[in-house]
């Protein structure tokens, strides 16, 4: 039987609670997902894997809620890996659903590869909505609510594309031909060794070509997704005309020492294609900067997601992030 719910008024500063939930579908792989939610059930710390998030595990949910906020973590990542900013959004009033991106998790990286690899990441997304919508339990709980969407890394890129921006392999490609110093983006959309740093435009043209990407419907606009907070996204993985298809608020935040997404290839490539949109770039600040910090050592092809630029205080910095994500998310998507 579903935990009974009681309607309340919302209660900022309350406790979070999370269970759990899987979203299945015939024509693909089954998708983890964590819930976070706001709650008076007492809390306590939890290990689970490289973290210990803070929270109610299957407590009882308070009623109403503020809105649905979509969490996607980066390639390689988890559905914990910013318990930090969930937690804040359920004691705030919001579910959070952050799912384990089939494919492109910590256990597996089958996906990374595919060519629709920048097209079935954000459809993820829609089907966990879609999902949540008919789940029996929540179905009624989030009726009417606006939902937003917030993503790092190939997260933020996957929560923009919902907004309306395009994957577009052939330009990723034209971009890794010609850069030496960006493989980290390019180890995501071919051979580092045989196409970064080569100089030959066309050669990519032809590789995105032959790998069939011209087949591949990369518009995965979901016109549900009312307001989009991207940190540290890949920006020139965009079609630059598919971006004037935004219209919902977007705020983009970048990192100063980012090694995975440089600021000058892909933040400010954004920020010249984007201008109603609100950019920061948070100085001293590396690409894991927007993660919940590790309690055990974590290794990525970036290097250990728990460590930080010399002089950085990410615990710092992350009270502050977490105050602007309830901020935004407040101002853009809660029922009035």
């Amino acid at each position: 039987m579903p935990t009974q719910v009681t309607p309340t008024s919302p209660n900022v500063g309350q406790n979070a609670g999370m269970r759990t939930m899987t979203v299945r579908n015939a024509d693909h792989p089954s998708m983890p997902v964590a819930l976070f939610y706001p709650s008076k059930s007492p809390t306590k710390t939890m290990r689970l894997g490289p973290y210990a998030p803070v929270m109610a595990f299957n407590g009882v949910p308070e009623l109403p809620l503020k809105g649905i906020v979509l969490v996607s973590h980066g390639s390689g990542g988890g559905q914990l890996a910013h318990h930090n900013l969930a937690v804040r959004l359920a004691q705030s009033g919001y579910l959070v659903a952050a799912p384990q991106h089939p494919g492109d998790n910590w256990e597996d990286r089958s996906l990374v590869l595919a060519d629709d690899y920048f097209a079935e990441r954000p459809r993820q997304l829609s089907r966990l909505l879609d999902a949540l919508l008919i789940d029996p339990f929540w179905r009624d709980v989030v009726a009417g609510l606006q939902v937003g969407a917030l993503g790092h890394s190939v997260g933020g890129f996957s929560v923009i594309a919902l907004a309306g921006g395009m994957g577009d392999p052939q330009q990723m490609l034209r971009h890794c031909a010609a850069t030496a110093d960006d493989q980290l983006f390019c180890q995501l959309v071919g051979d580092p060794h045989g196409l970064a740093g080569s100089n030959d435009p066309d050669l990519a043209v032809n590789k995105a070509s032959e790998a069939g990407s011209a087949a591949i419907n990369f518009d995965v606009q979901d016109k549900r997704i009312r307001a989009v907070f991207a940190m540290a996204p890949p920006g020139v993985a965009f079609a630059g005309d598919s971006l004037k298809r935004i219209k919902v608020p977007l705020r983009i935040i970048t990192a100063e020492k980012d090694i995975v997404s440089p600021p000058k290839y892909h933040g400010d490539w954004l920020r010249a294609r984007l201008p109603q949109a609100a950019f920061e770039e948070v100085p001293n600040a590396g690409h894991f900067a927007f993660m919940a910090p590790p309690v055990a050592q974590l290794m990525s092809d970036a290097g250990n997601p728990g460590e930080n630029p010399p002089g950085f205080d990410r615990e710092q910095y992350l009270l502050t992030l977490e105050q602007q994500v309830v901020t935004f998310f407040d101002e853009k998507i809660t029922m009035r």
